[in-house]
This record gives C-alpha cells, structure tokens and sequence, in this order.
C-alpha cells in the first residue's frame, strides 16, 4: 500500500506475484491446463498459486550437478503440505499419508514446526491422486501455504478437561472463518466432488481478489503452556484461565515473525507484542479485522517488506491496534503480559483425564522414516494400525499418540522397542529440543545444510554438555539452512542459520 492512505499502489509498482494472483481467477490460472501437460513441471505463474494448494515446485538438488554434466534437465518434484489444525489427525488419516509417501513420495513423512505434515518428491503427475487422498482421510492441503491465514497451531496436548475444550471449539471457529472462500481447490483436485467442507464459493469476502500481501500465521498458547512459541506469529492468541479453570478470555498479541534477508538490515526477525484482550466470543471477529487490516495496508510492492511485522514497524502498535479498533464494533480490553515458566514437550507417558493416557514420541528433526539403525515408520505404521490410536503432531515436530487405554499401553510399548524407537526418558535434554529445517537437497532457498548435518552436532553438543556437567540444562538448539527461519532459530538458546554452504550464523540468548 502507498503513503498513509491505504490505498493500493499502481499497477506498475505492484510485486510480480501480486499481479500473478490479481489475474488467477481466484487461485485458478491455468493449474488444471498444466495438469494435464506431458511436462514434468509447472510454468512460474503456476507454480505461484500452487503454494495457495499447499504445493511446492521443488527439485531435487542433490542430482543437479550431474544433471549439468550429462546436460539433462532439473529433477522436478512437488512437496505436498496437509493443513493440520492444531495438529489433530485421525488414525486413517495418517495411515493415509503414509500410504501416499509410499506410493507417490519419497517414502517419508515430516512433520513441520507448525503443526503440519509435508510429504516430499511427489511427481507432477502424482499430484491430483496424492491430494485426492489427503481429502478422502477428511483433511485439506488447502491454505498449507501461500498469501493467507496458514495453519492455525495450538497446543495438542489431549487432556481432557472444560478449559481445553472451550478452546479446542473457538480453534474450529477460526478455521471456519479464516479459511479462503474460493471453488477453486475442489474444481482442480476433487472435480467438484464434496469433500469435508464443499466450497464453492466465487468471491473472497475476507481476502479479496489479490488475498494477502504475504503469508499470515496464526498461534494459540494457553496460560502457562507456549509449546507452540506464540511470540512467532502474525497473530499469537494466549488462552487465558479464569475462575474455576474455565477460559476467561484471549490475549491477543501481533507482529511476529522471524524470516530476515542476510545482508539486508532493513529486513529483522520480530517477536509479537502484545495488543489487546478479547471474550471468548469476540476472538473470531477480532482476528478477521487484524487479516483485514494487513490485507488493505501491508506492501505488495515489495514482497520481503510484506509480513505484518514490517507494516507494525513503520505505522507503530498504536495506529495498528486503532485500526483494529475501527472494524471490531467493540471494546477492546487492555493488553496482558503473558510469560511462560518453562517448555513443555509432551513427550513421555502422560495422563489425560479421563482415565486413558497419551505417549509424546521424540521424532528427531521431524522426519518419519526408516534407517539402517531406527525403524520409526514402520513402528509407528504398525502402532497406529493395531492400536488406532488418535495422533497429533507437535510444534517441536513431534508426535503424539492419544485416547490409548492402559491395557494397550503395554503394546505400544512392546512395538517401539522392537522397531528401536527410543523412550523419551533416554532421550538427550539437548536433542530432546533440538530442530531443524528440511533444507538442502529439497528446498530451493536454503544456501546451506541443515536436518541432514544436525544430528551429528547435536550428539557433539551432547557430549560437551555432559563434560561440563550442563547435561539436565534444557539448552534448545535451532538450525536453519537460510535466514529465513522455518525451524524458529531465533528463539532458541542457540540459533544457527546457514548463510553459505557449510557456514552459519550464530545467535545466542533467544527465549
């Protein structure tokens, strides 16, 4: 947007992307032409509003030197992201996706730092049969990625009680509300076929023709618990608690970020500020008209100054929350101060509440494969498959398993030793909290490596901190294979964020 008055900046100062979406047909373009191209991957426009899909043009860069040399074209391969709110998924679901890795993917599965499972190599003409899949287990990969509200994280832990549950319905809220309007989706993956929630929609009321400036995230923290690292996102929710345990209210915090330009000072990772408090019922609204104000005054000139966090910079906190204030029709509350004791992992045996437990299982740098030393999908396959128990996936890129009785307890415990997946008890402080982004061979912006190096330095860290006599400290290791901050680096005691191959930056301190 230009100057102060909102208003959009000329065509000819609008981003290539933003023209790209502007005449897409509500996230058509000519998606549904390429499909059927005998070409192994999709033209730039396309591969533009495909991310609005949850789909990702990559290569493989591990076969790009020899691919040069033999003079050969770019291995061409999609990523496929399934939108997970709160990262609940139902045993068919997840079997689903490990059948489609199997058939269609690279025979893993990731679980991502937002809550959100990424299935890598899928083949273009993989992709409609992949995603029709996803959809058939009840889930989307719509809004996975692209300029709108991605998937809304909030704790996962299944504990049975009223706070969680008031909670866990105004999460269902916001997704209905914030999700984007268009048909387009079902017309080029299902055929119009109905699917959990048929859109067919042809406007975006919320988002408009151009929809967001760029990507807008979405946390909820509840008091005392920020596993989900609230202060990340565009808009961070802190469910607080009330008298008798029940949810009072949200904090509402904006401005949050953590994707920089090396050697570009005028870009900066951001934590959230707090803004205001809202009732239960007022949470809906006050989030739309935090994505309308980003939508009608965030840059869509310039892409890297496009987050919201730049548009709080440079309007300020106070201008922002007036705006907010403006389209609410209500009061707002004064902000809280919101702090958080410690980091929960949830991993381990725990109770729920209701008489039947939960296991956290420690999945290192999110990957769900099988090694020459570690058999997890296949142990995870086979719990999931005997036990059916529900599973939900963790910001630190972890999973759990949910609803088991204390009678299968036993099974589960007896599959996972026999496949020699760890106990989380024997798992290292250090690696326990340790992430990493995908980054090199799949990734097309990462400069450096960084899940397939990590966890040969942690295990070194490991043994220094040991030597030190530092080993129960929980010391958080992030590493990112470029600035732009996938795994949260940032906010971990040690950042390390690849800025050429085999070289990082270090930051120390985060919290």
């Amino acid at each position: 947007m230009c100057g102060s008055c909102g208003c959009s900046p000329p065509e000819d100062e609008l981003s290539k992307v933003e023209l790209i979406k502007a005449s897409s047909n509500l996230l058509r373009g000519d998606i549904a032409g390429e499909l059927t191209s005998e070409q192994p991957q999709f033209t730039d426009e396309s591969t533009q509003l495909l991310k609005f899909h949850g789909v990702y043009q990559q290569e493989d860069r591990d076969r790009r030197k020899e691919a040069r040399r033999l003079g050969l074209a770019k291995h061409h391969q999609m990523m496929v992201r399934t939108r997970i709110p709160g990262g609940i998924v139902s045993a068919d679901a997840y079997l689903a996706h490990d059948r489609i890795a199997t058939h269609w993917g690279d025979a893993t599965m990731r679980v991502t730092t937002r809550q959100d499972f990424q299935l890598h190599g899928v083949l273009k003409g993989d992709l409609r049969a992949a995603i029709r899949e996803i959809n058939q287990a009840l889930l989307t990969t719509l809004g996975g990625c692209g300029d709108v509200e991605r998937n809304i994280m909030c704790c996962p832990a299944p504990v049975v009680d009223g706070f969680r549950a008031e909670v866990a319905h105004w999460l269902a809220a916001l997704v209905a509300e914030l999700t984007p309007s268009t048909g387009a989706y079902h017309e080029i993956w299902l055929d119009g076929e109905p699917a959990v929630q048929p859109v067919t929609t042809q406007a975006e009321p919320l988002y408009g023709p151009r929809y967001l400036p760029r990507k807008f995230k979405t946390a909820i923290a509840l008091s005392g618990d920020n596993c989900v690292d609230v202060h990340a996102n565009d808009l961070g929710l802190v469910a607080l608690r009330g008298a008798g345990g029940s949810l009072s209210g949200f904090a509402a915090l904006v401005g949050g970020g953590l994707g920089r330009t090396r050697n570009k000072p005028d870009t900066f990772a951001a934590v959230a500020q707090p803004l205001a408090t809202v009732l239960p019922h007022q949470v809906v609204a006050l989030s739309r008209a935090v994505i309308e104000v980003q939508r009608d005054h965030g840059n869509r000139a310039e892409r890297r100054h496009a987050r919201l966090k730049y548009l709080i910079a440079e309007r300020g906190l106070s201008w922002f929350a007036e705006q907010v204030r403006s389209r609410v029709g209500f009061a707002l509350g004064s902000p809280a101060q919101v702090s958080w004791p410690r980091v929960e992992d949830h991993l381990g045996w725990h109770e729920q509440g209701d008489g039947r437990l939960y296991l956290g299982i420690f999945v290192e740098n999110g990957r769900i494969a099988d090694t020459a030393t570690l058999h997890l999908r296949s142990a995870l396959r086979e719990v999931v498959e005997t036990v059916r128990p529900q599973v939900r996936l963790t910001a630190q890129q972890n999973v759990i398993l949910a609803d088991v009785s204390r009678e299968q307890r036993a099974t589960i415990d007896a599959l996972l030793d026999r496949y020699g997946v760890e106990h989380a008890a024997a798992v290292h402080p250090v690696r326990r909290l340790s992430m990493a982004c995908p980054a090199i061979p799949t990734c097309g912006l990462a400069v450096a490596e960084s899940e397939r190096v990590l966890p040969s330095l942690i295990r070194e860290i490991e043994t220094l901190v040991d030597e030190i006599g530092l080993s129960e400290s929980p010391i958080s290791v992030r590493m990112t294979g470029c600035p732009n901050g996938c795994a949260r680096p940032y906010l971990g005691d040690v950042g390390l964020v690849g800025t050429t191959l085999g070289k990082y930056d270090v930051f120390l301190g985060g919290d």
